[in-house]
Formats: C-alpha cells, structure tokens, sequence
C-alpha cells in the first residue's frame, strides 16, 4: 500500500513560478525513499503539500488512500500521521527551551499530561538530547537543532516522517548520526521520505529514489536502477556518488573492465573488486 501518493500535482507561486508539473510520486508504507534533486527543482514545495502546509494548484494528496481534505479539523488528523522537519531548523523550533519544544505538538493533540511527559522523555532519550531539557534551543549547533526537531515529531508518534535536506549543513559525523537514526526509526516501522542532492548518502539508506527536475519526476527506481542512467543523472544537474565516478574512471583506463554495474557504495565496490 501507499502511504502517501501525489496525483498530476501542479503547483503556481503567487509571483507565477512553476514549481511543480503534473508531479506523480508515491511512497510505499514502511520504506524509505529519497527526492533526489538539485537545488530549486522543487523538492521543498513538494514537501509542504504532504501534510497540507500548502494546496496543490491542481491535482490530489491521497494519505494512506483517502483525499487530503484542506479543512482545520482534518488537516490536524493528517498531521498527526504526516510529519514534516524543515530543511532549517530555526524555522521550526521557537519555544524557550528544548522542553517545551518538544511538548508543543502532542499538546496541541490535547493529549493528557503524564502521556506526553512519557514522550517527550522517550523522544529525547531517542535522539540522544538527554540533559538538554532546559536548554534554549537557539543555544545549540545546527545538529542538535536538528535532532531536537525530530524529537518534536517523533513526539507526536506520526507514521511517516518527511524530512528536507536532513543532513544540511551538518559535518560527516553529524549527517552521519541523523541517517543512522532515521534509518533505525525505519527498520522499527516508520515510512521515512527525505530530499537531498547528497547523491553519496543516497544509495546506503535508500529503498526507492526518485529524481526531481524542474518540477516533474523524471526517473523512480532502485539506487542502482538511477543512479544506472548515468546520461539522466547528469542532464538532472546532479553526479554519480564518488565510488561511481571512480570506477567510471578507471573502466575509462581499463578496457571498460568496470563498465557494467557500477558500485554505489564502499561495500559494493569492495565486492566488485574481490570478483576480479
């Protein structure tokens, strides 16, 4: 089953910018799948219109087969199933401490006191921000903050977690520690959707990819299945993960004796290189 399906999705700035083009993607329950594309392809107004920020010009969201209903009431329900972390986390995080942050969103779900105290205790200890309780958020470096907006949706316990540049402006070793949680949180069940043009992330974590360009998605498949159409990558405004563009080049310098199936990852190049 899908999850989430977006259905000829077009979607007009104010200013008249076309930012999404008859846009068909859909998302199978429990994978997780990335929007591969380069900067100002669309990916972050996409995003938005999953759990109804924004409505499309024309076309139809359908959350676990049911129309998105642009109504106060049912715009919560879908909230509550569809959560979304910002590609900025200052846009999301506003309350004076880590705390009450995190309680904002099952407050609002008018959940009862000691169940939400029980989740955000959960969602703190998940991403590793015990001891930051009474922190102010805008105290703390960019991962933090964004591992403590993950803790705000993961405190409202959704079904799929929307994420936009996850790894953004963080060091090796934070993007790291974020991609290592969200696939975790998959493994235990949860859809997980994130945009990136981080093309070396991608194919270690990805079940599904689907390449955005100027507005349309231009190619679904397997890591290997896209990331195989090196002409499309390329014409995307993308790249190849480096340990494809190494072997790429040294199939160049050896007869092509790399050329078929290029490694995506470490481990698949180290496979590749033990069979030769």
């Amino acid at each position: 089953m899908n999850i989430i399906e977006a259905k000829n999705i077009v979607y007009n700035y104010p200013d008249g910018t076309h930012a999404l083009k008859e846009t068909n993607f859909k998302v199978p329950k429990g994978k997780m799948v990335s929007l591969l594309g380069p900067n100002g392809a669309g990916k972050s107004t996409l995003f938005l219109h999953f759990n109804g920020i924004i409505e499309p010009t024309s076309g139809t969201i359908e959350i676990e087969n049911k129309p998105l209903i642009y109504k106060k009431k049912e715009l919560n329900k879908i909230r509550q199933t569809v959560g979304i972390v910002f590609q900025n986390p200052d846009d999301q995080l506003f309350a004076p401490t880590v705390y009450e942050d995190i309680a904002f969103g099952p407050m609002n779900m008018g959940i009862p006191k000691e169940e939400i105290k029980e989740r955000i205790e959960q969602s703190i200890k998940r991403v590793g921000m015990e001891g930051f309780e009474e922190k102010p958020p805008h105290h703390l470096s960019g991962g933090q903050k964004k591992r403590v907006a993950i803790a705000g949706i993961l405190a409202m316990q959704p079904k799929v977690m929307v994420l936009d540049e996850p790894t953004s402006g963080l060091d090796p070793k934070g993007a790291s520690q974020i991609m290592k949680l969200l696939y975790d949180l998959n493994k235990e069940g949860m859809t997980i959707i994130i945009s990136t043009h981080d093309v070396d992330l991608v194919p270690i974590y990805s079940d599904e990819v689907n390449v955005l360009s100027n507005g349309q998605i231009i190619k679904t498949g397997t890591p290997q299945e896209v990331f195989g159409d090196v002409d499309l990558i390329r014409d995307a405004d993308l790249r190849l993960p480096r340990i494809s563009h190494l072997f790429e080049i040294l199939s160049k310098k050896d007869h092509k004796k790399f050329s078929d199936n290029l490694p995506l990852t470490i481990g698949e190049a180290r496979k590749l290189v033990n069979s030769q």
